[in-house]
């Protein structure tokens, strides 16, 4: 899902090796100890001898990262939006059921004039907002109308408001013959889980 270096980091008196993992909104290090940094905490970051230095609230942490230190930082200055990492393309034909994040659905409008009404055959993803495991059910259905590389989001609250969890999404998922490739932070409450038709599984 993101990027994975093994590295030796150092936060206050503290150092350690162990690894880094860069995810689109965040760092996380596991090492003698734990940290996880996002990047909205962020206040400032930068990338010199091979080291990424970042300063948070809870103080500043050095990575030492050799020539990735540069591309880790400017991925930390740029984030992708939330449209850039569900794939979504000016060419993406879309169907969206259930969602009524304005903000998204706003954005989504503005980068693809391929939104459809209703669902119909040969899309490239399908956004479906699902509360229950018994939601998950028509994913069978909703599977005959991607395209053989098409993917289904199933987005569903996250944090304290969850009432789905990932392993019964990818449990559902794994039913319907599909399987989970991506996670990404869909809003401040929402998660979205992608799943697709495994490669081996695609007619031609």
């Amino acid at each position: 899902m993101g990027q994975t270096i093994k590295t030796k980091a150092q936060f206050g008196n503290k150092a350690s090796l162990g690894e880094a993992h860069l995810e689109t909104d965040f760092i996380l290090f596991r090492g003698d100890f734990r940290l996880k940094v996002h990047f909205k905490d962020i206040s400032s970051v930068t990338a010199r001898d091979g080291k990424l230095n970042i300063s948070f609230p809870e103080g500043a942490v050095i990575f030492y990262l050799g020539e990735k230190a540069e591309v880790w930082a400017d991925k930390i200055r740029n984030p992708k939006s939330v449209i850039d990492k569900l794939g979504i393309r000016p060419t993406s034909r879309v169907v969206v059921l259930g969602i009524a994040d304005e903000k998204f659905l706003r954005e989504l409008s503005k980068r693809t004039k391929l939104v459809e009404r209703k669902l119909v055959k040969e899309l490239d993803f399908i956004f479906y907002f699902a509360e229950s495991v018994k939601d998950l059910g028509k994913l069978t259905s909703l599977k005959t109308y991607l395209k053989k590389d098409g993917a289904i989001w199933v987005v569903s609250r996250k944090g304290k408001e969850a009432t789905l969890k990932d392993t019964e999404v990818m449990a559902e998922a794994k039913k319907a013959g599909l399987v989970d490739n991506k996670v990404v932070g869909f809003s401040p409450t929402h998660t979205a889980l992608k799943l697709v038709i495994p490669k081996d599984k695609r007619t031609t």
